[in-house]
């Protein structure tokens, strides 16, 4: 597989879903700061755009059926239930799951790593900054775009606002993984320790890609 040298980060993880877990390994930004080449995500970090676009094309044919959906292709109340369904429905499950599981680990490993408290700090602003935006999206945005009757320049700002949401999410998201240190876990970490981790990532992993969907496949259709 050969990918198009000025197609978006965007528009490549639009194009195959797969691409997405290269970027993030990365630290690229497929969401907010995604409409920019890779070569221009590449500039200042630690790798070249031609290895980069190497290791795209030798991962992207191992995706196979993993690139089979098309988000494109689905109808927007179809796109809708998808990423309510997928990705808020994962939310209301993981935030409140991992709330006592990283106070826990914060109380009892805080003298050991000083950078667990303002991990935890960082994860319940996450948490409080999703949870309303989930719950605003299904009660109004969602209901308006569906709506054969909506005002195109309210929809627009609703959209807006949707997007700085986001942005401030995002931002919430790299602090995270730069207090986990990447999401890794020292030789002395406990079970409760490891499981933190690994919970941190997947919600990174489920946020960025639900925060891709709406901007990249559900915006486009109303501005």
């Amino acid at each position: 597989m050969t990918l198009d040298r000025t197609a978006t980060v965007a528009q490549i993880v639009t194009e195959h879903a797969a691409a997405a877990r290269v970027f993030q390994k990365h630290r690229i930004d497929f969401c907010c700061g995604g409409d920019v080449t890779v070569a221009e995500a590449c500039r200042n970090r630690p790798v070249e755009p031609d290895a980069l676009f190497a290791e795209l094309e030798a991962t992207l044919p191992e995706a196979g059926a993993g690139d089979a959906e098309d988000p494109r292709a689905l109808s927007t109340p179809e796109l809708i239930g998808l990423i309510v369904e997928r990705h808020h429905g994962y939310l209301r499950q993981a935030l409140p799951y991992l709330a006592p599981l990283a106070a826990k680990v914060a109380r009892v490993h805080g003298e050991h790593n000083p950078k667990l408290a303002p991990l935890l700090e960082t994860f319940t602003e996450l948490r409080a900054a999703l949870e309303p935006h989930i719950d605003d999206e299904e009660r109004t945005l969602f209901p308006a775009l569906v709506a054969a009757s909506s005002d195109p320049a309210a929809l627009r700002g609703e959209l807006a606002g949707m997007l700085e949401e986001h942005r401030a999410v995002g931002a919430l998201l790299e602090r995270s993984r730069s207090l986990s240190d990447g999401f890794t876990v020292p030789e002395w970490g406990c079970n409760s320790y490891r499981v933190l981790m690994a919970e941190l990532e997947a919600l990174e992993t489920d946020v960025l890609r639900h925060v891709h969907l709406e901007n990249h496949v559900l915006m486009p259709r109303f501005v």
